[in-house]
């Protein structure tokens, strides 16, 4: 029986949920609630602090985002802390690497079996800079995806990414362009980051991009509207998923964090899907 694509995946997620969240589970040590850190070891704190935001927005999102370097940080306990969190989200959902790898052909199939086979993602983020020999390892397995880095949201993002390239073409479109040709050759999925700071750029994205899935952070804590950013990318063909990490399990710092980010939630949900209906 064939296996569904990534897209077919997360299409079924976002409609069953009737959701386009992505909740980033980026455990920054010190902004955790004091009395977690007070309490248990930090590895432990950081465990027991995804288990509950995820108990509280699994019903608004459809999707988590990890952010690997939180885990690295924690040292050899950390891989122990990323397995217990990834048991904790449901299957439900989709799980997104947030790795950012890049690296020569050999090097990159260790990089995928690590983030596909190993810790079971169904997603991850790579860097194309290397070419298309670096992302293509991570593009060779059914029913996954390699979100390839476009147009990101950090104020840096011009530096090189919107540099001419082939005449006036952006670097980014031209990445876009290539991640959507790699996508066509491969059993995987190719998907873009697409920073929400630039909803004139996820708009250029999507017409050269119609079909592929495109990840978006940038939504809150970095200023992004999640308004224009459905304006600008969201059709029926081409899917969105947006990611929000420090606005929802940030929402509070006190005994009710879980609570204040269920509805931090709940509100981006809203948000984006009235949005969708104008």
């Amino acid at each position: 029986m064939p296996v569904p694509s990534f897209t077919d995946r997360l299409r079924t997620a976002q409609t069953d949920r009737d959701t386009m969240v992505c909740v980033g589970l980026d455990p920054d040590p010190d902004r955790l609630p004091a009395f977690l850190r007070e309490a248990y070891a930090l590895p432990e704190a950081v465990a027991r602090f995804n288990a509950a935001i995820i108990a509280s927005t699994r019903s608004a999102a459809c999707a988590y985002k990890l952010n690997l370097a939180f885990y690295e940080a924690l040292g050899r306990d950390g891989w122990d802390v990323l397995a217990q969190t990834l048991a904790r989200i449901p299957d439900t959902h989709l799980t997104i690497a947030d790795g950012k790898r890049a690296d020569i052909g050999n090097s990159a199939r260790f990089y995928a079996r690590s983030a596909f086979d190993d810790l079971g993602f169904d997603a991850c983020t790579v860097a194309p800079y290397m070419g298309r020999d670096s992302v293509m390892p991570f593009l060779d397995r059914p029913g996954t995806a390699a979100f390839v880095l476009a147009r990101t949201s950090n104020p840096g993002a011009d530096d090189f990414q919107s540099c001419p390239c082939d005449g006036e073409t952006p670097l980014f479109v031209r990445v876009a362009e290539a991640a959507a040709t790699w996508s066509s050759e491969a059993a995987g999925t190719a998907g873009l980051v697409a920073g929400a700071t630039n909803a004139d750029a996820l708009a250029t994205l999507r017409e050269q991009c119609p079909t592929l899935p495109f990840l978006i952070p940038g939504v809150g804590a970095q200023g992004g509207d999640a308004e224009a950013v459905m304006q600008a990318a969201a059709t029926d063909e081409g899917l969105v998923l947006v990611n929000s990490s420090r606005s929802i399990i940030f929402a509070s710092s006190e005994s009710n964090f879980a609570e204040a980010a269920g509805r931090a939630a709940r509100e981006l949900r809203h948000r984006l899907n009235a949005a969708q209906a104008t």
